[in-house]
């Protein structure tokens, strides 16, 4: 691809180095933006370095946020329970429900020896930390790890940590979901959806 300038060129390759953004729509936006007031340029590079040099993660709970306070730590929430999640895209989905109000952990990842992610890779131990700590008031640990090997093997390592405390440790369903065919079902979500059947309610 030809570009009518070096500058345009530059700015080309690095939006287009972010993810979904290939080297056509990433031209798309420069040139946009060169149509834009100045002022609207300026405001979005300066809210991208604002981003990179003032955003911090929850101490405790690894949250992305302004500060490193803890964000889910608040009297609006239930402090008995504890979503344990593998990044924030995560937490926010889980919010947007609707139907959760604990606390979160983000992990930063998930175990996978394939790529050399051990335990001590990503957040565990301070999991395992705020539910050891005298002051917690945690009773139930939530599993919400993708669906996948690792995600399970995370799970069970989890699991495994918490054995000799007196928190329930449980796992988000999975399962057919709304409007699927079942003839379109892999098997092991079908077997799961079998085997943590549940009773059907004519109510």
């Amino acid at each position: 691809m030809e570009y009518p300038s070096k500058l345009v060129e530059q700015a080309v390759e690095e939006i287009s180095k972010l993810p979904g953004i290939g080297k056509k729509s990433a031209l798309r936006l420069v040139l946009h933006l060169l149509k834009q007031p100045d002022s609207q340029t300026f405001s979005l590079t300066e809210s991208l370095k604002d981003l990179r040099s003032n955003i911090k993660y929850c101490s405790i709970c690894h949250i992305i946020a302004d500060t490193e306070d803890c964000t889910c730590k608040t009297p609006s929430r239930d402090l008995t329970t504890i979503c344990v999640v593998e990044d924030t895209p995560d937490v926010m989905a889980i919010r947007n429900t609707g139907q959760y109000n604990g606390m979160f952990h983000v992990l930063g990842g998930r175990i996978s020896p394939m790529d050399g992610i051990g335990p001590e890779n990503i957040r565990i131990d301070s999991l395992i930390e705020r539910v050891k700590s005298s002051d917690s008031q945690v009773n139930e640990i939530i599993l919400a790890l993708s669906s996948t090997m690792e995600g399970d093997t995370t799970s069970f390592y989890i699991t495994k940590m918490l054995k000799d405390t007196k928190v329930k440790v449980s796992t988000i369903a999975r399962g057919i979901p709304v409007g699927g065919e079942l003839e379109f079902a892999d098997e092991v979500t079908l077997g799961r959806s079998i085997a943590t059947r549940t009773l059907f309610s004519a109510e």
